[in-house]
């Protein structure tokens, strides 16, 4: 499939909105996400914008009663500085007074009391920083590869009413990519040799790979991809938000140094494990004329397809890769070219970057580097930089508050989509206020980068509320309140905030450095006989737990147990029954680690036979058996979910599904076309445990067991070879044509939950 036919294809310009947030009819974007959630209740909100709405000031809501409309009900003032602190204040009011949220498993806003509670004394509320942000590059294409705009929809309406003001907008990156490389001379099949496949694309915009594996990008997928875009930015721009948006990087495909052999284009370092074909992408450096003409071409042309709706532009060029050279004055001019480029076609451009490579590389990333490096950047008020992991390794106060250039406080905490309980609710709640108070410090907002959005949603939740918050938030409390919020049914049982206090005072209450991100099970790692258990952040993903499970996940899951039997209305809450079957899958998960043990203990033993292995392996298999028919039976638990998405963009062409399935399978399995990121993205969803780490994990105790009896050595590349083979295999296959195949959940969960819960309990 190559790029072709894009000439013909309408370019619906968006209306020009820079600058308009103020207006009054902007306002119509909050009574149209009142109508989305609230529709019972849509003539029951009133919105002003205050005149306090002033550049770069934080802004401020105030709620107060108007009185009551010909039926009694009450009517709500909200009055506000700008439409984004409009749909903050609305959801103050429908959580704080209401008693209801919105989750990732859906919104519960619909539940609002019929009867409005009144609010008496106004309330106003301030955000602590101008800006909350949202997104990490890579989230486009761990969690958002295949979304739709319903789904799109229902996070940015999840984004606007936490108060979500400067979020990420990367979709369609690659329909204006195309034509400036097509305008610079670059044929479809240069260009085809250059993107990657629908779920890598997030990589090969940071320049760290290029091409695609199991098939060229269609041409259908950047035109749908457009059209999905200027929806997103549509529905940004009337809910307050500034998008950031996509730039011209330098990342240019191979043949321009044919075309352009005078051009001063350099190849990027390799990336992970990935082969030249697939790595080493060439950059453009900025300070050859020919970057600040692809720059003003590929600006100029989002602007005709998108429109002018935002200053604020993404550009990353050594993401997880080394600079051409270290010089201060080679690093300086980088930046100094890079920007100018923007300048020049928005005099009012202010560039975002990721702070992930100073953190990353710190080795090469010394002082004197990085303050060249942004130094080439004239003003403070020109950059803004993401201190992407700032809840466990902070890179701001190592490099002087950015050296001046704004920066945001950002909650890294899960990797490629991870699923394991983490978090550190005291760290999350009370640095993001004292470095507000640090004297010299230039930070400007707080916001969410974590690169997959899986489970743990208190975490994220609690920093956008500390984010309207002047002192750290109380644990005790915000738990109490937010159990409720999450669990709303009358008289809820204090079993079940009971639950949630032992899980925020221990697997959310983590001090530990080297485990501080979303911890990953290791069975869904590649089995081997060493190198899985206790694995930290520094090497990689971290499999080590830093709680006792059975004063932790034990209780908690007895608790919410035991607030079902007190009120069956829980049983109709989505969120609970998600909770409970998150809860026995970290709870079996943590039990593999045991298990795994013994099974390698039994297999290094000098007396154990082929039989002794088998029989120690056996468990690991039913257990995971077990972690797949739980996850079975609940919706946001399912792999064809994520299957079934990607293949919805097919427009009923067979080969295009197939094409796009494989993608889906392996970002979260193989990672590459030769596994060269294995595991990374792995997820613990029904359907994929049963179907591909059941097939792992028995072919590696059979492999122990015929070791065993043959007494040969254990050989690590057999071994994984062998996983590699099942990966290529697996990645290749239909979903539903087997006949444990389904699209849908299976069996019911509370019958499940007993099972298990008296048999690992």
């Amino acid at each position: 499939m190559m790029l072709f036919g894009f000439v013909g294809l309408a370019v619906a310009v968006v209306a020009n909105v820079a600058g308009a947030a103020a207006a009054s009819s902007q306002l119509e974007g909050l009574y149209s996400l009142v109508k989305r959630q609230i529709p019972a209740h849509a003539g029951a909100f009133t919105f002003e914008l205050s005149a306090a709405n002033t550049t770069n000031a934080t802004d401020t809501f105030t709620l107060s009663d108007i009185g009551k409309n010909a039926t009694g009900n009450a009517t709500i003032l909200i009055e506000c500085s700008t439409i984004s602190a409009c749909a903050r204040g609305l959801y103050t009011y429908v959580t704080e007074f209401g008693g209801v949220d919105i989750w990732w498993t859906g919104s519960r806003l619909n539940e609002l009391p019929s009867q409005l509670p009144e609010i008496g004394e106004p309330v106003t509320r301030t955000s602590l920083v101008p800006y909350r942000y949202h997104f990490n590059t890579v989230t486009f294409s761990y969690t958002a590869s295949f979304y739709d705009f319903d789904d799109w929809s229902f996070l940015l309406d999840w984004l606007a009413l936490r108060g979500v003001n400067l979020p990420l907008a990367w979709v369609g990156n690659e329909y204006v990519l195309v034509q400036v490389f097509r305008e610079a001379g670059l044929t479809d099949a240069d260009i085809a040799t250059f993107l990657s496949g629908p779920a890598f694309q997030a990589w090969n915009r940071f320049g760290n790979i290029q091409g695609s594996w199991g098939g060229d990008l269609p041409e259908q997928w950047i035109n749908d991809q457009f059209v999905l875009q200027k929806q997103i930015l549509a529905r940004m721009v009337e809910l307050g938000m500034t998008p950031v948006l996509p730039s011209f990087t330098g990342f240019v495909p191979r043949a321009m140094h044919t075309l352009y052999p005078n051009a001063s284009i350099v190849n990027g370092s390799q990336w992970s494990t990935f082969t030249i074909q697939h790595t080493n992408d060439s950059f453009l450096e900025p300070f050859d004329p020919l970057f600040s003409t692809l720059q003003t071409s590929f600006m100029t042309k989002y602007a005709a397809a998108y429109g002018n709706v935002s200053h604020i532009y993404t550009l990353d060029q050594y993401n997880e890769m080394m600079p051409y050279s270290g010089n201060t004055s080679y690093l300086s001019s980088i930046s100094s070219a890079t920007f100018a480029s923007l300048r020049a076609t928005d005099p009012e451009a202010v560039w975002m970057m990721q702070g992930w490579l100073f953190y990353i590389y710190a080795s090469f990333w010394t002082d004197e580097r990085v303050e060249a490096y942004l130094g080439g950047v004239p003003g403070n008020d020109s950059m803004i930089i993401l201190d992407l992991f700032s809840e466990a390794y902070p890179q701001w106060q190592r490099l002087n508050s950015y050296f001046g250039k704004q920066w945001i406080w950002c909650e890294l905490h899960d990797f490629g989509g991870n699923m394991g309980f983490e978090g550190n609710f005291e760290n999350v709640t009370t640095q993001p206020v004292k470095a507000l108070a640090t004297p010299g410090n230039t930070m400007v907002g707080m916001g969410l980068t974590m690169e997959g959005q899986e489970g743990n949603e208190i975490m994220y939740d609690v920093l956008f509320d500390q984010a309207w918050s002047p002192t750290p938030i109380n644990r005790t409390s915000y738990v109490s309140a937010w159990t409720s919020r999450r669990y709303n049914v009358p008289n809820l049982p204090t079993a079940a905030t009971e639950a949630w206090e032992i899980l925020a005072s221990t697997v959310y209450n983590n001090q530990d450095p080297l485990l501080q991100a979303t911890i990953k099970s290791i069975f869904e790692l590649e089995p081997a006989i060493n190198g899985l258990v206790n694995l930290t952040v520094l090497q990689g993903i971290p499999t080590g737990l830093f709680y006792d499970t059975n004063t932790t996940i034990v209780p908690a899951l007895q608790s919410l147990l035991q607030a079902r039997q007190e009120s069956s209305a829980l049983d109709e809450v989505p969120e609970f029954q998600y909770d409970v079957v998150y809860i026995i899958r970290q709870l079996l998960a943590n039990r593999f680690i045991d298990l795994y043990t013994s099974l390698v203990d039994t297999y290094n033993s000098t007396t154990s036979s082929s039989s002794d292995v088998s029989t120690a392996g056996a468990p690991l298999i039913t257990l995971l058996k077990d972690v797949d028919s739980v996850l079975l039976t609940d919706t946001h638990f399912l792999l064809s979910n994520w299957i079934s998405a990607a293949r919805n963009w097919a427009h009923d062409n067979s080969t295009y599904a197939a094409y796009l399935e494989y993608n889906a399978r392996n970002q979260i399995t193989l990672w590459g076309p030769r596994g060269e990121v294995h595991d990374y993205a792995s997820k613990q969803w029904g359907g994929l445990v049963g179907t591909y780490y059941v097939q792992r994990w028995e072919e590696f105790v059979s492999y122990l067991s015929g070791s065993k009896a043959n007494g040969t050595a254990y050989n690590g590349t057999a071994v994984a070879d062998v996983m590699f083979n099942i990966g290529l295999a697996w990645d290749n296959e239909t979903w539903g044509q087997a006949a444990n195949e389904t699209w849908g959940t299976v069996g019911n969960t509370w019958d499940v939950v007993q099972q298990l819960v008296d048999k690992y309990i």
